[in-house]
């Protein structure tokens, strides 16, 4: 379990790391693969609802969810969607991603080769990777408007539903650690982080939740 005080400042940065963006049409979505098959979930809901009419499934496999989607992430997706009434004439499939900068660009080649040329593109991801995915976008496909979403739950919904507080924790703390890094390698855009969120991620990992942090 964690404490009052690590909730809370899991919390900001789990908060930070939403960016926030209304829903609206787009002319593409794309699904970032995870081990979290919440998001192809969400996906096949935005597009029954007419958000898009073309979706792109990205992700081969990591560490999280090679066990759970033996084929790949975006095939596992796929076969989410494809259950909840997704048309297979919808779906586009990328299946060798294997870091978000992959996901993007090779997304983007996905669709060039498809002949769509998107002027306006909805990143689907888990909660927390929002801001990470939109910098990262921004930076390797600044032409298109990026917008983000991710399946409205709460922090503490969230926590419940994955059964590992230390974890998700850990995995909020390398998000945002990778948000704070990587602009500096050149893979994604700078973004604002407030002086409060920074105290809460330095405390955290003065407190141990380092397991997801940038090896050094």
């Amino acid at each position: 379990m964690i404490s009052e005080d690590q909730f809370r400042n899991a919390k900001l940065i789990w908060d930070y790391h939403h960016m926030g963006h209304p829903l609206r049409k787009v002319d593409v979505a794309v699904g970032l693969g995870s081990n979290d098959l919440g998001v192809a979930s969400y996906c096949a809901g935005l597009y029954r609802a007419g958000l898009f009419p073309t979706l792109v499934f990205t992700g081969g496999n990591s560490r999280n969810s090679a066990v759970r989607f033996p084929r790949g992430e975006a095939v596992h997706f796929r076969e989410r969607a494809l259950e909840l009434g997704v048309p297979h004439s919808a779906i586009l499939l990328e299946p060798k991603a294997a870091n978000t900068g992959q996901n993007i660009a090779f997304s983007r080649q996905v669709l060039a080769d498809a002949g769509i040329t998107p002027s306006t593109v909805l990143l689907v991801s888990k909660p927390y990777m929002e801001r990470r995915s939109f910098a990262t976008a921004r930076k390797l496909w600044p032409e298109v408007e990026v917008r983000c979403a991710s399946e409205p739950v709460s922090f503490d919904e969230y926590l419940k539903s994955v059964g590992d507080e230390r974890l998700v924790v850990d995995m909020l703390v390398g998000g945002l650690q990778r948000v704070i890094e990587y602009p500096k390698l050149g893979f994604a855009i700078e973004q604002d982080v407030p002086e409060d969120v920074r105290g809460a991620y330095e405390s955290l990992v003065a407190a141990g939740f380092t397991s997801r942090l940038l090896s050094t």
